[in-house]
């Protein structure tokens, strides 16, 4: 098989889907791997290390999709890339199909076969996903905590505080990946930290491993109770391919302090605040009704090269399967991989995206 990396165009992101380690593997395998010039640069990988391990650059982005079956990306195809975009080829990236019905509807009228990282599903897990959401879920508390000075435009809460000054308050939505990562990191910095979380198994164990931290079922009486105290809120809700929901009014957003900060991981599914909008690292926030909103879609893009070597761990072995035995044969030895089909042959292979935009499910047909 032929597979494709093609350099990322999503403003600031400087992450690439395969590295120079997994390509020769793929290579080994008896493959051809093509890469955009630069791709890798970003990361910290050069032209001159594909080339070591047997890989062909290639300086067209429209020729590596033109030449591969497999287009290997991180982020989802931009407008500029709808049109590069074909029958019979595969595409395998992070898509967020829920969030966006223009992509949706160009990968249906291109007749690609799309496959999705984050809903690959084993055992009631996120694979692919979860080594990003462990990084924007750490980068949340930094970044937040960089917002709330005064200098950024916060209220100038240090959210360890020092001795005699009480520390600032952390509140997290949802207790999965990146909401158990997110309170990690808050709590080490020193933070007074609550995660709403309604899954009561999961505050038992968020109970017994974070110590330092409290848990709280999750409801909108609740959430109004916190949020006049809250410096740092934290958006980590996910539902698996859906919107995210939206958990935080305009209204709920009025209670908050002038100068507090929300940080929306769930931006990549529509965000969980009825404000939030995506945002870029050159631009990344902006105030509504006096909190600063922290909205970047490509949050891990931040720290290229730990993301990118983060993904392909655990992304390589799904592209060595479909490259050894197809996309058919493929889904037979690892099933979950039916999960990842959003889009196929023009339909809607995915229920929850589907439901999200009010368009007609086809069931994979393999």
């Amino acid at each position: 098989m032929i597979i494709g990396i093609p350099k990322e165009i999503k403003e600031q992101e400087y992450r690439v889907a395969v590295t120079p380690s997994a390509a020769y593997q793929l290579i080994k395998r008896g493959h051809d791997v093509i890469v955009e010039t630069q791709a890798g640069a970003g990361s910290g990988f050069p032209d001159k290390s594909y080339m070591d391990v047997g890989a062909t650059i290639i300086v067209g982005h429209a020729e590596v999709f033109e030449r591969a079956d497999m287009i290997v990306k991180v982020k989802e195809p931009l407008p500029a890339e709808y049109g590069l975009l074909r029958r019979g080829k595969l595409l395998f990236t992070y898509l967020h199909l829920a969030a966006n019905r223009a992509l949706t509807e160009a990968l249906m009228a291109s007749g690609v076969t799309a496959l999705a990282y984050e809903t690959i599903e084993v055992n009631r897990r996120l694979p692919l996903l979860e080594p990003m959401s462990e990084i924007a879920g750490r980068m949340s508390a930094i970044v937040g905590a960089y917002y709330l000075a005064k200098h950024a435009g916060g209220s100038g809460v240090l959210l360890g505080g020092v001795p005699g000054v009480l520390p600032g308050k952390v509140v997290v939505l949802g207790g999965g990946v990146a909401g158990v990562n997110a309170a990690t990191m808050a709590t080490g910095l020193g933070a007074d930290v609550t995660i709403l979380e309604v899954d009561l198994e999961r505050m038992r164990f968020l109970d017994i491993t974070l110590h330092s931290a409290h848990t709280l079922y999750s409801d909108e009486t609740h959430l109004m109770e916190l949020l006049p105290k809250v410096d740092l809120l934290i958006g980590a809700v996910l539902v698996p391919g859906a919107k995210a929901p939206k958990l935080i009014s305009r209204e709920m957003l009025r209670c908050m302090r002038p100068g507090s900060v929300l940080v929306d991981i769930a931006v990549d599914q529509g965000g969980c605040a009825e404000t939030t909008r995506p945002t870029t690292h050159q631009d990344p926030t902006y105030v509504e009704e006096g909190v600063t909103h922290y909205c970047v879609a490509n949050m891990p893009g931040a720290y290229a090269r730990t993301a990118t070597q983060a993904l392909i761990n655990v992304t390589h072995r799904y592209i060595e399967l479909i490259a050894d035995n197809g996309l058919v044969e493929a889904c037979q030895r690892q099933p979950a991989l039916v999960g990842g089909i959003n889009v196929m042959n023009g339909g809607i292979t995915s229920k929850v995206v589907a439901e999200a935009h009010g368009m007609s499910f086809t069931p994979v047909q393999l």
